[in-house]
Parts: structure tokens; sequence; C-alpha cells
């Protein structure tokens, strides 16, 4: 009997260290940053990868929409990024976001595109630690020559540049 018990409070002991290990998960966040050399609100073959451009991961309080954990990153010289956020954020809202981009040619936000939102929660169904942010871009002030002819053999209406 004295071993039954024995047994029982180290399985609860190693159950509990395993819940405690868990909730201290670190995953991976990974994306990258372009510039929309078109303005067109999405990535074309003339789009540019955007290198040293600044991102930002932010989770907040669901309810009370408090920031509970933040992390910046910057990407490499393909515009990629990878950001590591530790814990579960089960409970939170998280958001990679464009901060600043380096090139002076192409700097301007895309209103309404500054974010891409992220699961950071082992409790969601997924088990790679690995999460993928949708891009994100930044746009050039005039769009380039090429334009013109890349949305046409896009099929896309005809826009003016």
């Amino acid at each position: 009997m004295a071993k039954a018990i024995l047994v029982l409070s180290a399985l609860c002991s190693i159950l509990a260290f395993a819940n405690f290990a868990q909730s201290h998960e670190v995953f991976k966040v990974e994306g990258t940053v372009y510039c929309d050399t078109c303005r067109v609100q999405f990535q074309t073959k003339i789009s540019e990868n955007i290198e040293g451009a600044k991102v930002q991961l932010t989770c907040r309080d669901m309810e009370t929409e408090k920031v509970t954990y933040t992390t910046e990153a910057l990407t490499d010289k393909d515009g990629k990024y990878t950001i590591e956020a530790t814990g579960d954020h089960e409970k939170e809202l998280c958001d990679v976001g464009v901060i600043h981009s380096r090139r002076e040619d192409c700097k301007e936000p895309a209103i309404g595109f500054e974010n891409s939102r992220v699961v950071c929660s082992n409790n969601v169904g997924m088990h790679n630690p690995t999460r993928y942010a949708n891009p994100l871009f930044f746009m050039k002030k005039e769009s380039l020559p090429g334009c013109k002819d890349v949305l046409d053999e896009l099929g896309l209406f005809p826009l003016e540049f």
C-alpha cells in the first residue's frame, strides 16, 4: 500500500512538472517582409525583399487588451525573420507587425496590412512549434514602370500607373 502511494505521488509530481515544462514552450514565428513595388498590396514577381526591416511580435490579453508579451527581430538579406516567443499564449491574441524599413524608397506602411495574426499556444491542435505569419510589406512611393506588364500578365484589370 505504501509503495502504491509512493508511486502515485511520484506520478503526480512528474505530471505536474510536465505541465509546468509545457507552459514554458518556445515557439518560432517565421515570416517575410517585402517591398510592394507596384503598390497593389500583394506580392508580384517584381516585389523585392527588404533586408534589415524591423518586425515586432506583440501578444495582448483577449479580455483586457493589455500587452503581455513583446519581442522584436530584423529581416535577413532575403527579407526573412524568425522571432522566438517563450511561454504559452493561449488566452492572448498575438500579432507580428512591421515597425521600420531601412529602405528609403520603400517605407510607406500599407494601412490595414501592417500585422499578421499568429497563434502561440500548444492548446489549439497544432503540434509544430514553428508558426508562419503572412508576408508583411511596405510600399514604394511610386510604382515601378514594369508593373503594368506584370499586372497584365496576371490578367488583372488595367490600373493607371
